[in-house]
């Protein structure tokens, strides 16, 4: 009887140890290409090799790009600034290990740069998420408030055309 109990016992033990993978963490290899990609964003090297060739990015719409257009998107933004990126404090990363097994890395960061036109320095909160299939990233979400780039953007544009359009004039 004893012996009965004590194997039991046993087995119970070793049950309620044996823990799954990693649910959540903030350190993995993941969160690590995250921090290189967002590293390669503020270098402006528009390099692709973290992304899967299947991949698909949105941001701020249901619109869906390729790697290679979403670093043309990057590109064609930077026209706007004289200077962009993340800024490095209290940057926040996580990844998670989903009940349905997809792996997500999702991160928190400052971004600010300077608009080339006027010099007004614009400072917005993102959030980034990703999600990974063997080492690479298949599906990228950014999120944020563009609203004050492009009413600056568009203030300018419209003032612009008016000068023209009294030069024109004149």
């Amino acid at each position: 009887m004893k012996q009965l109990f004590f194997s039991c016992f046993a087995l119970i033990l070793i049950i309620s140890c044996n823990q799954g993978p990693t649910r959540y963490t903030q350190n993995s290899p993941e969160i690590d290409t995250v921090k290189n990609l967002i590293a390669n964003y503020d270098a402006k090297n528009y390099d692709t090799s973290m992304y899967a060739d299947s991949s698909q990015t949105q941001y701020n719409s249901s619109k869906t790009m390729t790697a290679a257009e979403t670093m043309d998107f990057h590109r064609q933004s930077d026209a706007n600034y004289s200077s962009r990126g993340f800024v490095t404090e209290d940057q926040e990363y996580e990844m998670v290990l989903t009940d349905d097994g997809e792996t997500w890395v999702n991160c928190w960061l400052e971004w600010q740069g300077t608009l080339a036109a006027n010099g007004k320095k614009v400072k917005i909160p993102i959030h980034l998420t990703y999600r990974f299939t063997s080492g690479k990233i298949v599906r990228e979400y950014g999120y944020w408030d563009p609203t004050e780039v492009v009413l600056t953007l568009q203030q300018l544009a419209a003032e612009a055309k008016m000068a023209e359009e009294e030069n024109a004039e004149e």
